[in-house]
């Protein structure tokens, strides 16, 4: 049985595919948004850490990507608080980031990344000197009072965070305000004329479309059979601890990394979120483990011993949709038209995906992206 035919069918509702279906519609176009929800979504644990001139581990590409898609958050926050409307805050704001090392073991590390973040930041003029510089260890704990001693801190006065449930259904608002369609269902095949895609088949439904955007996470890999190329994308499960400082005032709080490959992300009314594990071969289990909490939670008092007396709230586990070399899944697919890939985030999700999906929703719509992707095309895998 065969359905309307859309512009545009979207499938997967996170973050990312959320944005491209609100872009879609926004712009006019006739589309589709398709999600199964599955337990364990990323942008719905994600820490949302929007501070990409002081990441030390991706490459040149993810991060000449990165900036832009972070420095569009203000102009998609305003537009959603225009459509969605007030009861649909986001979570967004700027609230700085450091860079600590909180042990003399990180020391080393932290020199390696302070010399390549203020390097590229005099190469490329910005942030001035006013918003990236280096701070006393003092003043790391002014900013953040549950911090130890700290050894060396970098601080990014526009270092900004967002929460990810917040901004998916401030996206899905806005989004139907816009007419965006939506179904809650499994697609279980891309339908194929040759070399197009045409539509997607629900059931026993047909659903035409005049592009299909695969924006499924770490569940994306399973379309790579039907567009006769390999999707590497696998799971990896993070854990994120949730904790509570009754009566502190920790909305003004620094995100904090340091160099055990962990963060603290601080929230309004004496929430602070603990992160994360990066857990290799998890599967699609997004459950929680003794092992884990207690790897966050240990990683958290280490650094910011005065969070011993936190409440724990909950635990939050995310699959992140994890590429080989880093980089995200993004564009066209060679010798198959209208299908477009955008995947592969890990756990820069929350940083890139609103933009990624801007560019999808706008590609699909015939024009060219604003942002160079050629770094994220599937051909680079062979």
């Amino acid at each position: 049985m065969t359905q309307k035919t859309y512009d545009a069918i979207v499938v997967g509702g996170g973050v990312l595919g959320a944005a491209a279906g609100y872009h879609l519609a926004r712009a006019g176009a006739r589309a589709l948004l398709i999600d199964r929800h599955d337990p364990g979504r990323a942008s719905d644990a994600g820490a949302g850490i929007l501070a990409p001139e002081i990441n030390r581990r991706d490459p040149e590409a993810w991060f000449h990507f990165a900036v832009p898609a972070v420095d569009y958050y203000p102009d998609l926050v305003a537009q959603l608080a225009e459509t969605a409307g007030p009861d649909y805050d986001t979570g967004y704001a700027r609230c700085g980031s450091l860079l600590v090392a909180a042990t003399p073991d990180e020391i080393p590390d932290f020199e390696v990344s302070q010399s390549e973040i203020l390097t590229r930041r005099e190469q490329r003029g910005t942030p001035s000197p006013d918003d990236l510089k280096l701070i006393s260890g003092q003043e790391a704990r002014e900013l953040f009072p549950a911090l130890g001693h700290v050894h060396r801190a970098l601080y990014y006065r526009k270092g900004a965070r967002v929460d990810g449930r917040l901004l998916g259904a401030a996206l899905h608002r806005a989004a139907e305000v816009h007419g965006l369609a939506h179904m809650h269902a499994a697609v279980t095949a891309l339908v194929r004329e040759g070399g197009r895609v045409t539509g997607v088949r629900v059931g026993d439904q047909v659903i035409g479309a005049g592009t299909v955007i695969i924006a499924g996470g770490a569940w994306s890999a399973d379309f790579g059979a039907q567009l006769g190329v390999e999707i590497p994308i696998v799971p990896q499960r993070g854990q994120i601890a949730h904790l509570a400082l009754p009566g502190q005032r920790t909305g003004d709080w620094p995100v904090v990394n340091a160099f055990h490959g962990h963060y603290l992300v601080a929230w309004p009314n004496g929430r602070i979120v603990a992160g994360a594990t990066r857990e290799v071969g998890s599967g699609f289990e997004p459950v929680t483990s003794v092992r884990g909490i207690q790897e966050v939670l240990r990683e958290a008092v280490r650094v910011a011993p005065g969070l011993e007396p936190a409440q724990l709230l909950e635990v939050r586990v995310g699959l992140r949709p994890m590429p080989p070399d880093g980089l995200p899944v993004v564009g066209e697919v060679p010798g198959v038209d209208g299908v477009l890939l955008a995947t592969g985030h890990g756990p820069t999700g929350l940083q890139m995906g609103p933009y990624t999906g801007k560019l999808m929703a706008e590609m699909a719509m015939g024009q060219p992206p604003a942002t160079p992707i050629d770094a994220f095309s599937i051909t680079r895998f062979g």
